[in-house]
């Protein structure tokens, strides 16, 4: 691995590594930016192909956080964590601890939460060994599962977008293509149902889909083709780079607004869609919610400040759809701008 070749292209930062061998625990802490305050991001819990790519997921999503937390107004830097799932059978529990006991000698310096592959139980397991955890269950202090948040501000971000692109001051009748149903994607699901839209779903979990049909009157599509349904909007709601060479050309939606992160392959993707009239809400800007909702429990948890916090999307995907078209320029690179505004402003303070 060209280590700090990497670090440099993404403008970094520190990473830390943790391996413990009676726990298969093979640990990846990337922190990219703390200029606003100690690192907040969730921990990746998945199987990857090579050491170099789980450096790279952390890389680029811990690069993400410090967007998404400037974005959203919070005293936070960005860092993201990731676990490299073991091949064999291992003891769930004790690799947890093991992680936990690794944040603990961060000293706060990184917060962890979850995130694909992680759930409640796992921050539990974490909370045993340091206080440096978010998503906690509401019994200790907690808020739980941040993943109704996130749907939450995903809805908002699409109202907004539909509004400004469509003309529609709500989502009665707007038809949402959903690719990934699972933790996430079942709320957002669940949010749009409630304001009257029209689902496809699509996910490699064929259950998954089958509940978003019983539940909320979804079609089912193809998780290899749903970028390609006609619709309003298209929301990305799995693992990234989903927004690529292959999947632009045939997207039929005027708006792609959803809840995975890092959903450009690549940066010119951006400027690919922008080129084709299609309105892209950028997604550290839309997926905030989660985000917002754990960062309320480093300072006491409030569930209301939370949610206002979480509303607040609307405005900020608004603001970046009038500037975008204003300034001509695509809606990644105008979030960028305004991030950068923002931590610029910290580093002169």
């Amino acid at each position: 691995m060209d280590v700090f070749g990497k670090l440099t292209a993404h403008d970094f930062g520190e990473v830390h590594f943790k391996a413990d061998k009676s726990t298969q625990l093979r640990a990846i802490v990337a922190i990219h930016d703390s200029r606003l305050g100690p690192a907040l991001g969730g921990c990746r819990f998945i199987e990857y192909d090579t050491d170099d790519a789980a450096f790279i997921d952390a890389l680029r999503l811990a690069r993400g956080m410090t967007y998404k937390a400037a974005l959203a107004g919070l005293p936070h830097g960005g860092g993201k964590s990731v676990i490299i799932r073991p091949k064999q059978r291992f003891d769930r529990v004790a690799l947890f601890r093991a992680f936990g006991r690794f944040i603990n000698d961060l000293r706060g310096h990184y917060i962890t939460a979850e995130d694909s592959g992680t759930g409640l139980e796992d921050m539990e397991i974490i909370r045993g060994q340091t206080k440096w955890v978010t998503g906690i269950d509401p019994t200790h202090g907690g808020s739980g599962d941040p993943s109704p948040f996130t749907a939450l501000g995903v809805r908002r971000g699409i109202e907004a977008c539909v509004k400004f692109k469509l003309g529609k001051a709500d989502l009665q009748g707007v038809h949402v293509a959903v690719q990934g149903v699972g933790h996430v994607g079942y709320h957002l699901c669940r949010e749009l149902h409630a304001s009257g839209a029209k689902l496809t779903v699509a996910d490699v979990d064929k259950l998954k889909s089958e509940r978003a049909r019983r539940e909320f009157g979804a079609a089912i599509t193809d998780i290899n083709t749903i970028a390609e349904t006609d619709c309003d909007v298209f929301a990305p709601c799995a693992l990234g780079a989903g927004l690529n060479d292959d999947t632009i050309p045939h997207l039929r939606a005027p708006i792609v607004a959803g809840a995975a992160n890092n959903q450009l392959a690549e940066v010119r993707h951006g400027e690919d869609l922008h080129a084709r009239g299609i309105l892209y809400a950028p997604d550290y800007a839309i997926n905030a919610g989660g985000l917002v909702n754990v960062a309320q429990e480093v300072k006491g948890y409030d569930a209301k400040l939370a949610r206002e916090g979480t509303l607040k999307i609307y405005d900020t995907i608004w603001d970046i759809c009038e500037r975008s078209k204003r300034l001509g320029a695509p809606t990644h690179k105008v979030a960028d701008i305004l991030v950068e505004e923002k931590l610029g402003a910290s580093a002169r303070a």
